[in-house]
């Protein structure tokens, strides 16, 4: 997908409302069709304290292989790194030159061999739980690469049009201006040399779009619009061909999130919010559907890309494939992307029913509501049956990262350095 070239996926997603008034995301540097949203007890400050892998919850009968051919796709991109470049996060990832060696030892790993993939991880990381002050809690949501029917040509029920990257929109990095507004972004168009607002998405789809490619056409509304919160998916083309849309750029409006729309209307309760609930409230009000997708007036721009290889997800923030169930996006800003993580939660898996979801998996995408050092977004995959489960994944939980020897030998037992007085 490259979930995320986008100003950017991801990720990502959804259950459309800030917490107070709830909303999940999608993961990478995530299409803004993600809200911000915090974690009640976050204190937004990263700590890191050392343990050991006895106290991973059920480390030893876990098979780590998914999360070992995951960490081995980041470790395309870490060697590509110079040996100097820092991972990024808020400081503990070091630098490529650290996990060099690891990445090219993961070369003697046969991929299924579970019991070496898990000598492999004992020997070379050591791991730490992530706090923010004193709270070992987060949340974590899902989010999945949806697939949708559509055609080359407008016809018949193929009426709604994914829009490729307009001529005229400007994305403006405003870090290169001023350090206070590093990582914040604009976009809009020019007009008499001044960037005013682009068109929103009420304008968009009342009135088309001249200076925007119509690449496809789906033929559902509401699966376009899901399809941009999720920023990637697949289109099944009339000739039985699947091509990948993946996120190309945004229209710079902030995004509204419809879920909190119906909520202060009374439409339903915020126990009921999901993306399943959404959808069935849109299909139960066609009269009204549209009205409530344009009060969002953020609008997402596609690519069209072809699927080489259908067994891989889309390319998140980190810009290699996710991997169903063992990929996640985070908040870049406190974890390097490549890192292993140790996730404790839970996930609706078995129906509404959540079980026990204790995995490795690797950070490699990121998320516009994915914000903090105790939140994360699990990418489950492609289809319904993973919607499924991310459009009902809200669950609290622990992490824990592991970071290379040489890493842990200069953090010592806590991150950052706690001072012990004498």
């Amino acid at each position: 997908m490259d979930l995320r070239t986008r100003i950017t996926l991801c990720a990502p997603i959804l259950f459309f409302v800030t917490v107070g008034v709830l909303a999940s995301c999608m993961p990478g540097e995530a299409p803004p069709e993600s809200p911000p949203e915090t974690f009640a007890g976050s204190s937004g400050e990263l700590q890191l304290r050392r343990i050991q892998f006895p106290a991973l919850t059920n480390w030893d009968d876990n098979d780590v292989n998914t999360g070992f051919v995951a960490f081995s796709r980041s470790c395309v991109a870490i060697l590509a790194m110079a040996e100097d470049a820092p991972l990024g996060g808020a400081g503990y990832g070091g630098t490529a030159s650290d996990w060099r060696p690891i990445c090219i030892a993961t070369a003697n790993i046969s991929e299924g061999d579970t019991g070496a993939a898990r000598n492999f991880f004992e020997a070379e990381f050591v791991p730490y739980i992530v706090m923010e002050g004193a709270n070992d809690e987060g949340l974590f949501t899902g989010y999945f690469e949806p697939e949708l029917i559509g055609s080359t040509i407008r016809a018949g029920q193929y009426q709604t049009p994914l829009y490729g990257l307009p001529d005229d929109l400007v994305s403006v990095d405003l870090g290169l201006f001023r350090d206070s507004f590093m990582g914040q972004r604009i976009a809009g168009r020019l007009l008499d040399r001044r960037l005013v607002p682009y068109d929103t998405r009420a304008e968009i789809t009342s009135n088309g779009l001249d200076q925007a490619e119509e690449l496809l056409y789906v033929d559902d509304p509401v699966d376009a619009f899901f399809l941009a919160i999720q920023g990637s998916g697949r289109v099944r083309l009339e000739d039985g061909s699947v091509v990948r849309a993946a996120y190309a750029g945004q229209n710079g409006h902030p995004y509204t999130a419809i879920g909190a729309v119906l909520i202060r209307e009374g439409e339903l309760a915020l126990e009921e919010v999901s993306m399943q609930s959404i959808r069935a409230w849109l299909e139960a009000n066609p009269n009204s559907a549209q009205a409530l997708l344009d009060q969002n007036a953020s609008y997402i721009f596609f690519s069209v890309e072809p699927l080489d290889d259908p067994a891989l997800g889309a390319r998140g923030t980190e810009g290699v494939p996710l991997t169903a169930e063992a990929s996640l996006a985070v908040d870049a800003n406190m974890h390097p992307l490549g890192v292993p993580i140790w996730l404790e939660t839970t996930a609706p898996m078995g129906g509404e029913i959540d079980t026990a979801f204790h995995r490795l998996l690797i950070a490699q995408d990121t998320g516009g509501a994915i914000n903090g050092a105790l939140r994360g977004d699990i990418y489950w995959g492609v289809g319904v049956a993973a919607g499924e489960i991310a459009g009902r994944m809200r669950s609290q939980g622990k992490m824990m990262v592991l970071l290379p020897r040489i890493i842990a030998d200069r953090i010592g037992e806590n991150f950052p350095t706690i001072e012990v007085a004498p």
